[in-house]
């Protein structure tokens, strides 16, 4: 299978995706999504790339987490460009550094065409800073599915 006629996930790699994600969130509180996106609607195209992102963000519910503790990596296909969001309470103990470092390694594997060695290597890197600042919590609920979101 691929996304919108490129070849960017199998069918496979994005359930593989789904249950790292959800592998990842039983260790944190924290909630992550990944939303690919073909191509901007007319309406969109006033947006920056920050601002799409933050819109799907907010779509998505992502910013109705208990402890503000949503991430997503939002993929634009027809720039070739992705942006990743996270949610307040992440944004108040993690450094603009780290959000930087992870979007320049996502970058050169997307360079690589290495989609899912991108995608997976970067929500494990999401998932080793969510475990440490907002580890898995009693009571804690998956508050948002798992699966790519695609639109």
């Amino acid at each position: 299978m691929n996304i919108f006629g490129e070849h960017i996930l199998t069918g496979d790699e994005m359930q593989w995706i789904a249950e790292k994600i959800q592998a990842v969130e039983k260790e944190t509180i924290g909630e992550i999504r990944v939303n690919i996106q073909k191509r901007r609607s007319w309406k969109e195209k006033h947006l920056s790339l920050f601002d799409l992102a933050l819109k799907n963000f907010i779509s998505l519910g992502m910013d109705k987490t208990r402890e503000k503790t949503g991430v997503l990596i939002f993929l634009l296909i027809s720039e070739h460009a992705f942006q990743i969001v996270a949610d307040e309470g992440i944004n108040k103990k993690v450094s603009p550094d780290f959000w930087e470092s992870l979007a320049g390694n996502l970058s050169s594997a997307f360079r690589q065409e290495k989609y899912y060695d991108g995608l997976c290597r970067t929500i494990d890197e999401i998932g080793v800073i969510l475990k440490k600042e907002f580890p898995s919590a009693p009571g804690d609920t998956n508050e948002l599915p798992n699966t790519i979101v695609l639109s």
